[in-house]
């Protein structure tokens, strides 16, 4: 499998993209990353470039994500809104954990909205689904399906205990 070579090849698994904690405001358009490959007040925004950027790539497919190594005498992450602000929040000698938590109260969706969001993903309006709180209670009020056999008999070509009887 050539996806799993690599420096820890984890990180392209969809499980692990998945799992996830920031979804970021629809009004985020760019996230920026400023960073330095060398010093230790720069570790945890190394770890969370190399941790955690796949996974906020993969849950915010419409925002930009920029990464800026080696232009900053200190870490920080930038976030710019659709109305031209933007947000500088300062990630100096903090752990990739402590950072993903920040972002997550700054600038993430709240849970309540990423429950409600997925609640309208689960839309009635699909003429697919049918079922308890859906348009259709059964599949059988579809035009062109075979009606319930409780309500129309089937015929005998298509009943199991006629079809396989022993003759």
């Amino acid at each position: 499998m050539p996806f799993m070579k690599g420096r820890e090849p984890i990180r392209r698994t969809l499980k692990y993209l998945n799992a996830g904690k920031l979804v970021l405001k629809d009004k985020v358009r760019i996230f920026s990353v400023n960073y330095n490959t060398y010093g230790d007040h720069h570790a945890g925004a190394r770890d969370f470039v190399f941790w955690n950027i796949p996974q906020i790539q993969f849950k915010n497919p419409e925002v930009q994500v920029l990464t800026l190594k080696n232009m900053t005498p200190s870490p920080f992450v930038r976030c710019y809104f659709d109305d031209g602000r933007d947000m500088l929040i300062d990630v100096d000698s903090r752990n990739r954990d402590d950072i993903i938590e920040h972002l997550v109260k700054v600038v993430g969706k709240t849970r309540e909205q990423l429950d409600a969001e997925e609640r309208l993903k689960e839309s009635k309006d699909n003429p697919a689904n049918f079922g308890y709180g859906c348009g259709r209670h059964c599949i059988c009020e579809i035009p062109g399906q075979v009606p319930c056999p409780g309500t129309v008999p089937l015929p005998d070509h298509m009943r199991g205990k006629v079809k396989f009887a022993p003759k």
